[in-house]
This record gives structure tokens, sequence and C-alpha cells, in this order.
């Protein structure tokens, strides 16, 4: 017979079935009062029909208690740290202190006064990011993209494309700081590693989130965020509305009415075009909503770059993933180099080529060093200044590099 715990609920087997949908659970989560739910079906319950706060601690069976989450309780920890700081060096009429206080009050109110300071509920992720060293973190910063890409690529057997820089007491993606320093070359070899898209602070925060804390190549910034699937979470400076809004405060209307549409700025599939059937199953990147005809403008994913209307019924977002990213971006001897396909079925062969293919040869120092004298001597015989913040496309040649939509070019320090 099952042990009873101290709820006296029997205790929950993990080949128990989620008690929300009534399917095998998926990334099930245990409660200590014995019932086990899937992840996102007890989020769903939390947010959905948890109206009040207190509900919302309760198990939706035997309203037991729930303990607050790890990202619950450091979040709570980090705001409370936050405003003691603030406290000590006598900054309590500014904004920052309003705005740190109001959100330690929201955080203790979603853990609880009744929580015991010590029980937290065990998610599926045990395994903590790994941590950027702090030389790699600067590099960021000062836009040393090569020196990031190295460490990265240094140990593909650590997941460093989600890795986390820790700064005071938060743990920041470093894709949110990628973005926030507007590195989108980097951002883009980050997505293609597989990092996670919606990876969050402890604050809650995403990279589209970041997108609009560093106002500089916004448009282009959020643009590749949701070609990738970034989506948007209820809660302050997350939510899709919140977003709008900063992006009107700060001039970027263009930005705004992209938010405002529900394809704009994804990337999406042709379907059931019979004025061009050849088109459909192709993929394409919805650049602008018409309100007027209700019609997007897309950009066909292809070398043509061909510029369509299309209706919502003909478009099915079909977000990129590591292994069908629509395009490529490779680094080679510090500079970014873009391959542009014909169809997604040509850049899925090559990416596979590239990562499970024939072995590719280890690049020496002096090889690296040779290379590098010869792109500048190739440079210099253009009349370009030997800058690694020119872009070269797929065919070898250089062009001087501008900002675009989507990383059609991207700037290298």
């Amino acid at each position: 017979m099952a042990a009873e715990n101290s709820h006296g609920a029997a205790a929950v087997g993990t080949d128990q079935t989620c008690a929300i949908c009534l399917e095998d659970p998926t990334d099930p989560l245990h409660l200590p009062c014995g019932h086990s739910f899937c992840d996102g079906c007890l989020n769903e319950w939390r947010s959905r029909y948890g109206e009040e706060e207190e509900m919302k601690r309760k198990c939706p069976i035997c309203r037991a208690r729930i303990p607050p989450s790890k990202e619950m309780v450091a979040t709570l920890h980090a705001y409370r740290v936050q405003k003691q700081l603030l406290e000590k060096n006598n900054d309590t009429s500014s904004l920052r202190y309003y705005d740190a206080y109001h959100l330690l009050k929201e955080a203790e109110e979603r853990v609880g006064s009744d929580w015991d300071g010590v029980t937290v509920l065990e998610d599926n992720n045990d395994k903590p990011p790994v941590v950027m060293p702090d030389y790699i973190a600067k590099a960021i910063g000062k836009g040393d993209i090569k020196s990031v890409v190295k460490w990265i690529n240094a140990n593909r057997r650590e997941d460093r494309a989600n890795a986390a820089l820790i700064a005071d007491t938060a743990s920041i993606p470093v894709l949110s700081a990628a973005t926030t320093c507007g590195q989108l070359a980097l951002m883009t070899h980050l997505l293609q590693l597989g990092a996670n898209v919606d990876g969050r602070t402890i604050f809650g925060g995403t990279a589209i989130s970041y997108a609009f804390k560093g106002k500089e190549d916004l448009n282009e910034k959020v643009r590749l965020l949701l070609s990738w699937g970034a989506s948007f979470f209820p809660g302050r400076e997350c939510s899709r509305e919140d977003s709008i809004s900063e992006a009107r405060n700060y001039g970027h209307h263009e930005v705004a009415r992209l938010l405002e549409s529900e394809l704009g700025g994804r990337r999406c599939e042709v379907v059931g075009l019979s004025e061009r059937p050849e088109l459909n199953g192709k993929t394409c990147v919805a650049d602008e909503y018409l309100p007027a005809s209700d019609q997007y403008k897309v950009t066909l994913e292809n070398k043509a770059k061909e510029e369509l209307l299309l209706g919502p019924s003909n478009l099915k977002r079909r977000d990129r993933t590591p292994e069908d990213c629509g395009y490529y971006l490779e680094f080679k001897n510090g500079r970014a180099v873009r391959h542009d396909f014909d169809s997604s079925e040509d850049c899925r062969a090559f990416v596979t080529a590239l990562n499970g293919g024939e072995a590719r040869p280890v690049v020496t120092e002096e090889a690296e060093a040779a290379a590098e004298r010869a792109a500048a001597e190739l440079l210099a015989e253009l009349g370009l200044d030997d800058s690694p913040k020119d872009l070269a496309n797929s065919d070898g040649q250089v062009k001087k590099s501008k900002k675009n939509v989507g990383g059609q070019s991207v700037r290298l320090p």
C-alpha cells in the first residue's frame, strides 16, 4: 500500500496521470500533498482559475498549500536585497526605490505570508545553467563577439548557449545580455546553438523584454526574436501590452504596430495559396500588417527575397529552430558569414552537414592568423577598410555592413 504523507494523502508515483488534464504528465510536479500535475497544467490553473492569491497557493484537488517555486523565492530575495541596498545608500525617494518597494510587495504576495521560509516546490530542471566567466561577460559589453563565440564553441558538451551571467544577485541568460547590448550577430549565433528564446531571469524577464533596455537596434532585435518564436508573459515588462507601450513611449511606432498584429515579425509557412501553388510550403517573414486590407507584407526566405501580400489564412506560423533556421550565420576568422538558401530543405541539409556530417578541420592559431592576413590583403585590394565590421556573404564577397531587418546585415567588433 502506498505510504501516506503528512497531509494524509497517498504519495503519488511518477506513473500517475495529471489530475488536471487526466493524461500522462509532462514535466510532472509532485506536490507535498501527494497530488501530481503537469508543470504547464498547474501554471495555467494558477493563472487562469486561481483568481485570488490565496487560491493560487492551494492544490486544485485537496486545497493543501503549494510551496513557492525556486524562481519565486529567488525573485523575492533579489528584490529584498535591491531594496536594502537602496536604503543603505539613503536612496529612498527615487523612482528606483519606488519600483523596488512595489515589486517586493508583489513578490511577497505571490509567495504568501504563511510560507515557512524553507520549503520550495522542486522543479524538473535540477541542472543549473553554466556560469559565464566574468571576462567573457565583459567581452559582450565591449562588443568582442569573437571571444564570446570562441568560448561558447570551446566546449559543445556544455550548454553554453544558455549560460548565465551573474550580476549582483541576478542570473541573466546570455541571450538576454546580448540583446541588451544590441549584438545581433551573437543573438543569432546563440539561437542557432539552441539558446532558449524564452529563457527567464529570476525577475521573470526574457530576451524580448530586455530588447527595450538597450534602445539601439530595437526594431532589428524584436524582429529577430519574434521570428524565433519569442513569447510574452503576464506581469510587469513581460506582457505584449507593456512592450507595445514601451515601444510607443520611446517613439518606436513601427515596433508597436508590429507587436499589435498576430503574425507581425513572425516566420511563417505559405499555405493554401491557389494563385501561386508553387509557393505553398515555402517560408517567409511577415514584415508588416496592413489593417486596411487585412494582409501582411511578407518576404520569402529565398535568395531572391521576393515580397508578397498575403492574407492571414495563407500564413501558418513556423518559428525558426536550430534545425530549421531559414538562413545560417557562420563565424569565420572573426567575421560573420551569412548563408541564404532557396528552400528550408536546403537550409536544413546545410545545418545537418555542418553539425553532424563530415568532420570540420581544426583551425590552428597560425592558420587563423594567416587567414586574417589574407582577408586584410583582399580588403586592401578592394579599397575597403580592414574592419571586422564587414560582412561576407556565402559566395565569399565582402560587403560593407549595414543594419537591416532579421539579421540581413550585422555588425561585428
